[in-house]
């Protein structure tokens, strides 16, 4: 197996996080390391919800919610023969605002390789999308339009 996280302290509270995390067909607009995520299902994001993303220099990747505790932590999964990669987003309030972690499990057989062999762009994408949540999620002038959750 192997892990990538990524931590950033955000000037926002904790449900503002959410709803930015949470309302996942806008990924895109702030975060370069997402062209496009696509629900499977016009209903709402809940376990067992699947959705396509696309990411630069990757194939289109089918991914399945596995868990949800709203307002605080998704996780979804994107599974091949030998290999299963679990993604987990969360978000805690803090004194200042909150907390968001951001982080990857490469597991199976080919876990661990893949891992490595993609270490420096997983390594990126993920700065990017914690980058890109914390100027989201503390920009005043967004407003959530659509509720992800």
């Amino acid at each position: 197996m192997r892990r990538f996280s990524i931590t950033t302290d955000i000037a926002a509270p904790a449900d503002r996080v959410w709803q930015v995390m949470s309302d996942i067909e806008r990924w895109h607009e702030w975060t370069p390391s997402v062209t496009s995520i696509k629900p499977r299902d016009g209903g709402p994001f809940v376990v067992g919800s699947a959705a396509v993303i696309r990411q630069p220099k990757f194939p289109p990747a089918f991914w399945k919610v596995t868990a949800i505790e709203p307002g605080r932590s998704f996780t979804w999964v994107n599974a091949a023969p030998g290999l299963r990669v679990v993604a987990h987003h969360s978000v805690e309030p803090t004194a200042a605002g909150s907390r968001a972690t951001l982080s990857l499990d490469f597991q199976g057989i080919f876990g661990g390789v893949l891992g490595r062999m993609t270490k420096g762009i997983t390594e990126r994408y993920l700065a990017l999308e914690a980058t890109g949540l914390k100027a989201r999620s503390e920009n005043p002038a967004f407003r959530h339009g659509k509720s992800g959750l």
